[in-house]
Formats: C-alpha cells, structure tokens, sequence
C-alpha cells in the first residue's frame, strides 16, 4: 500500500466525536420515547386534579 492510504486507515481522529454524536443521538431518542409514553398519563392526571378542585370549589 501506498503510505497515504495506509496513514488514512490509520487515522482515528474523529472517532471521538462520532461516538458522542451516536451516543447523544441515543439519549435524544430514549427521551423522546419516554415523553411519549407518560405524556397520556401525565395529562389524565392533570386533568384529574383539575376536576377534584373544581369539584372541592
């Protein structure tokens, strides 16, 4: 092999940088997914207490 081609394939600069990427892409994912599981319970709930002052008024 050349010595540019073996130095490209040597390089791991960057790496770094991708592996945050991925892993804040994950993090971003597992939020969104849990704010769209107890996004229904949490509204049920508000709208619970809503109803329970309202009632006690």
């Amino acid at each position: 092999m050349t010595p540019l081609i073996r130095r490209f394939l040597s390089d791991d600069r960057g790496a770094t940088a991708i592996e945050y990427g991925l892993i804040c892409g994950l993090i971003f994912l597992v939020i969104v997914t849990a704010v769209g599981l107890f996004a229904g319970r949490a509204t049920a709930m508000f709208e619970y207490i809503a109803t329970t002052i309202t009632a006690a008024i």
